[in-house]
């Protein structure tokens, strides 16, 4: 046979062959009920976290494409009626941006803060009283534990934890220290009382003065103990504040002070001076964009987030935040669905740039 019609022969072979296999899966998707175009519509809205979860599925049922939502008047399934939610001071500069262009685009979804009584509010306490009932949903800087999912679920109910920005906790000293960072083990000893002067790390002859929020008084603080600290407690010398608005006032004051906070209550700060930090010596990274807009162009300038360092983890001290909500079927989980659909659609993970963190997707 010649070359050319063996040629004929396989291109025919080869036509009767993908002939066949399409004949074959179009009987296959008539008989199975599979519709063609909603083959790449099957993926749920949220995704996974680049961080660690704690090995609790983040995952949200929710939304009907991976593709980003363009905005919140895209949102689809979202309740009428007013809905509670509070939780951890650090979604402070996220809830003054994002709830009310959530309100501009659906007034039919109602959104109301509730301050807890008698307590500070956090992420603990958030989680609480969305077990409870007092919330419909809750906001946190720290992942789900295992005993407040145990108590959800003694309740007849799961809760369900979605990541929608990433943080860091920054360090911050008196604007005239003359330190160049420290390490996380350097930060560990001021805390547990081990460095008591700045001379021990290489600075002036100046008292340390470490300023916290109290200790189980919110997400930021639990992670900072647990990651920093290795659950050690505080030394006898750390001075704790109420917030971190008054914090920041005794830190601007104090010669030899030193704070911790979420990273966007830090780095644009007029009147005191974020560190780098680092797992070791040689590996100190800037919470800040480089380089470091010195405080006398301050405020016409601002430090800005060093995003690229939160993303990829080369910032030592970066977490989750987390919207909880109820597995229950009724109003409270459509709610707290439809609030993480906001934060996780292309408007929402704008405003939450803009708002200081770093966007998640």
């Amino acid at each position: 046979m010649s070359q050319r019609n063996e040629t004929t022969v396989l291109v025919l072979a080869l036509l009767v062959t993908a002939g066949l296999i399409a004949g074959g899966f179009w009987w296959f998707t008539q008989k199975s009920g599979i519709r063609l175009d909603k083959l790449n519509n099957s993926s749920p809205l949220t995704d996974s976290s680049p961080a660690d979860n704690g090995g609790i599925n983040n995952s949200s049922p929710v939304g009907q494409q991976s593709n980003f939502i363009k905005d919140f008047a895209s949102i689809p399934k979202v309740p009428s009626g007013l809905f509670n939610y509070g939780g951890s001071t650090s979604w402070a500069p996220i809830r003054l941006s994002v709830d009310s262009a959530i309100q501009a685009a659906r007034p039919e979804f109602r959104l109301r803060y509730v301050t807890p009584t008698g307590e500070s509010p956090g992420s603990s306490t958030g989680i609480r009283m969305l077990i409870a009932g007092t919330l419909d949903f809750a906001q946190s800087s720290r992942s789900l534990r295992d005993e407040e999912l145990s108590s959800a679920q003694t309740r007849g109910f799961k809760l369900q934890q979605t990541p929608v920005a990433i943080d860091g906790l920054a360090v911050a000293v008196n604007p005239n220290l003359a330190i160049s960072g420290l390490t996380i083990d350097q930060l560990r000893s001021i805390y547990t009382g081990k460095v008591t002067n700045w001379q021990q790390l290489g600075g002036a002859n100046i008292p340390i003065q470490p300023y916290s929020r109290p200790a189980n008084d919110g997400g930021t603080v639990e992670l900072f103990v647990q990651d920093v600290l290795g659950g050690q407690k505080f030394a006898a010398n750390v001075q704790f504040v109420g917030t971190t608005t008054q914090a920041l006032q005794k830190l601007a004051n104090s010669p030899g002070g030193i704070y911790y906070a979420s990273a966007p209550e830090v780095v644009p700060q007029c009147t005191i001076k974020p560190i780098p930090l680092g797992r070791k010596a040689n590996e100190l990274v800037a919470p800040y964009q480089e380089p470091f807009v010195s405080l006398s162009q301050c405020p016409s300038q601002r430090n800005r987030l060093n995003t690229e360092a939160f993303q990829s983890g080369a910032y030592p001290l970066t977490r989750n935040l987390f919207a909880i909500i109820k597995q229950n079927g009724q109003d409270e989980q459509l709610a707290g669905e439809a609030y993480i659909n906001f934060l996780l659609s292309n408007q929402g993970q704008e405003l939450i740039t803009q708002s200081g963190f770093v966007r998640i997707r």
